[in-house]
């Protein structure tokens, strides 16, 4: 489900076959402005996803990943800064959302990972990348979802790019898969 209408001229299946294209078409503060966001219910009592994303198409200011979306909110993403990129965790739960934790990316592919917690009410979201898809790095804090109503009811997995200083760059997102299973920094 999108986060927001969708702008239709931004995001195709077609232009690159096999993948998910989404394109930053305004400038957005942050993940809760961006359009575009594909989502998708969290699940209990614990669950997972994981992407592949390309991200040679990224302009300087853009950011694109996976969130576990709600007012309050965590992601694990490629920040395009300058002529580098870097993986980033950002805690958005407080006022203004926290870079926690940074990684330099030297290649155009990376896989990330969120798994979410709700047993006993822990209801806590980890964060992960990968560099081959296999061998998987915590990165970051994990964040304590927190239930309040102004975006929906409960968390949503989310796959966004969005532009914070020009638009027009762009992300593929070869897969995304869902699982009842978390497996930490393993599998």
């Amino acid at each position: 489900q999108w986060n927001h209408n969708p702008d239709n001229r931004n995001w195709s299946l077609t232009e690159r076959p096999g993948y998910l294209r989404l394109r930053t078409g305004q400038i957005s503060r942050d993940i809760l402005e961006a359009r575009n966001t594909l989502t998708q219910r969290t699940f209990g009592p614990e669950c997972s996803a994981c992407v592949a994303i390309e991200v040679n198409g990224m302009k300087d200011g853009d950011y694109a990943g996976l969130g576990a979306l709600q007012k309050n909110y965590g992601l694990v993403a490629v920040k395009r800064t300058g002529t580098g990129r870097e993986i980033v965790m950002l805690d958005g739960t407080g006022e203004k959302a926290v870079e926690v934790e940074k990684v330099e990316l030297i290649q155009d592919r990376v896989y990330l990972k969120i798994e979410c917690d709700f047993r006993d009410q822990r209801d806590l979201a980890y964060f992960y990348y990968s560099l081959d898809g296999s061998q998987w790095k915590a990165i970051g804090c994990p964040v304590q979802m927190s239930y309040t109503i102004p975006h929906f009811m409960g968390y949503r997995f989310a796959l966004f790019n969005y532009a914070t200083k020009s638009i027009g760059g762009y992300v593929d997102f070869d897969y995304y898969r869902i699982s009842d299973k978390m497996t930490g920094p393993g599998l």
